[in-house]
């Protein structure tokens, strides 16, 4: 199952309920014990991603992509970034993050950014 490290700007209710509903899935939010301090800057957070094998969940639209090529153009590789979509509303996204950590293949979404909901 993938695991999902939830950007600091991510409203929290996605954490707790992603957790209440899937208690056997791997959730962590940037500020937690063993991740990102709140307040790191994105190149660490994707090189915090690459190392420990975390799906990115963030409501970065503006600069992740750019990030993300220069983390790409190092060599470097991301098990994937989850941009959430504005106009789905919670249980919606919730529902989309749960069956996409059921059902994808460990790097189906290496090196990409993809929006929510996936079509």
């Amino acid at each position: 199952m993938l695991k999902y490290l939830m950007d600091e700007n991510v409203n929290p209710l996605y954490i707790k309920q992603l957790r209440r509903r899937k208690p056997e899935s791997v959730i962590w939010a940037i500020g937690e014990p063993d991740t990102p301090p709140k307040g790191t800057l994105d190149p660490e957070i994707l090189i915090w991603c690459e190392v420990h094998d975390f799906i990115l969940v963030t409501n970065n639209r503006a600069s992740m992509p750019v990030h993300l090529v220069e983390h790409l153009a190092q060599n470097r590789h991301v098990p994937g970034i989850f941009i959430l979509n504005p106009d789905m509303g919670i249980g919606e996204t919730l529902d989309e993050l749960i069956l996409i950590a059921e059902g994808s293949l460990d790097e189906e979404y290496q090196d990409q950014i993809i929006h929510l909901p996936i079509p």
